[in-house]
């Protein structure tokens, strides 16, 4: 008898939001993997995540804290609201004891999870997606982002948001096998590069204990460019992310 509680994962359309049906047992060997898969939804940019976890059993209840820690993960950029689905009270109660409610609310239904998504919106978010081929790598990431940028009236934030795709294009390219993917945001005059990676290593900025200099030099240099920067780990490895202000002007 395997030892793998076992996990299904369905993924739905709604409108505006992507749907998540969880199946069978979520414990330690589970938790990873629907953790990513939300985080990963999430980062694909729906109005929202809404997760049925009607059919999902957590031996330990401790377990559901998985969707509190899927929403931290994404709870700076994108901010993607994410709702839960449990048409038995009983399974509500559970979430609500252990503060799951706090930062993912629960609902009986369908229909109350994905409306409760809406939310007022104020700028336009601008959103532009390529995979950078390995051969044109840092020039083509420079390239999609001034063209990207220069298309929604935002030059004046292309030198550094080209420089932090170089950067985190460069990390990848370096460290991974596979051809990264770039994603350029615009929202409120507010910027948002963003590789993803098939590699599950998160990003880490360290420091030498000799002099204290940056070992990893390219994501220093994120870090002085951007406002914020951080890594979400995803379904398929990881994606790495800065968000770039005004004040970030080179």
């Amino acid at each position: 008898m395997s030892s793998v509680a076992p996990l299904r994962i369905t993924a739905n359309a709604a409108p505006n939001a992507c749907v998540l049906i969880a199946e069978g047992v979520l414990d330690a060997s589970t938790y990873r993997t629907l953790r990513d898969t939300v985080v990963k939804s999430a980062l694909d940019r729906p109005a929202g995540v809404v997760v049925d976890v009607t059919r999902l059993a957590a031996p330990s209840p401790s377990a559901w804290a998985v969707f509190t820690s899927a929403r931290w993960h994404v709870s700076t950029w994108p901010d993607v609201p994410i709702t839960l689905v449990c048409e038995h009270e009983r399974g509500r109660l559970v979430l609500q004891r252990n503060g799951i409610t706090r930062y993912v609310p629960a609902y009986a239904d369908l229909a109350s999870a994905v409306a409760a998504l809406d939310r007022p919106r104020g700028s336009v978010r601008r959103r532009a997606r390529t995979a950078i081929p390995r051969p044109l790598g840092r020039a083509e990431a420079r390239r999609f982002v001034a063209d990207s940028l220069h298309a929604w009236g935002s030059d004046d934030m292309s030198p550094a948001a080209a420089t932090v795709a170089w950067l985190l294009v460069d990390n990848v390219l370096e460290h991974t096998l596979g051809d990264p993917i770039l994603i350029v945001e615009e929202i409120g005059g507010v910027i948002t590069i963003a590789v993803e990676d098939a590699s599950s290593s998160p990003a880490v900025r360290r420091e030498s204990t000799e002099g204290g200099t940056d070992v990893v030099a390219g994501l220093a240099i994120v870090n002085s460019l951007s406002r914020t920067w951080g890594s979400a780990p995803t379904s398929t490895g990881k994606t790495v992310w800065a968000i770039l202000g005004p004040e970030n002007r080179l």
